[in-house]
């Protein structure tokens, strides 16, 4: 549960007192204001963190084995609920750690005339400007022609085969054709070769 939330139902329970003005069981702020969602002792640690806060908050009676039995508001619960109670000590306390935080992120910003000194009082800086940029711009023109041998070698030539490489490949196919084929020729004399002899 949150602090905030918290924070709210220690206020409410001082409230209820408030309205009450007779003592009541603390079991009545459970079913009041938590029940069913949490237990009993949630409610008397509250309770506590009230009491411990400021012990004049509450009156409390022990009673039935218990610490906490009956409560009852007192002169001081109506003061300290018209200051804010705890949703104002929460709220005090969430904007002390903004008023930190901002702090500790917030860095000192130069003003124009700050700026402008050290831009003249640096004359590297404008010389390492200046070699910056003529670096990207070497890059730049290094990458753009990179990409243009790229699209040329894909896109606008083809890819040439020499003349004599490619008559020693058509001369390889037809001498591999040329001995497939008497390769045939001979496997087809012994199958007519077999075949006369059968019907004979």
């Amino acid at each position: 549960m949150s602090e905030f939330f918290k924070a709210e139902l220690k206020d409410r329970f001082l409230e209820y007192a408030l309205e009450r003005t007779d003592y009541f069981e603390i079991q009545t702020l459970y079913d009041e204001f938590l029940r069913p969602n949490y237990n009993l002792q949630f409610v008397e640690k509250l309770v506590r963190e009230i009491l411990e806060y400021d012990p004049d908050l509450l009156d409390v009676m022990n009673g039935n084995g218990m610490e906490m039995f009956l409560l009852a508001s007192t002169n001081t619960t109506q003061d300290f609920l018209d200051e804010g109670g705890f949703m104002d000590i929460y709220v005090k306390e969430e904007e002390k750690w903004d008023v930190f935080l901002d702090q500790l992120s917030s860095t000192k910003k130069l003003s124009k005339d700050e700026k402008k000194l050290i831009k003249r009082g640096n004359p590297g800086l404008k010389r390492e400007k200046t070699l910056l940029i003529v670096l990207i711009s070497a890059i730049a023109i290094s990458f753009l022609f990179t990409l243009g041998s790229i699209f040329k070698e894909t896109l606008w030539e083809p890819d040439y085969v020499p003349v004599d490489e490619f008559e020693r490949k058509i001369q390889q196919l037809q001498e591999q054709y040329i001995q497939e084929n008497r390769r045939l020729q001979t496997q087809l004399e012994q199958a007519e070769h077999a075949l006369d002899s059968l019907t004979k």
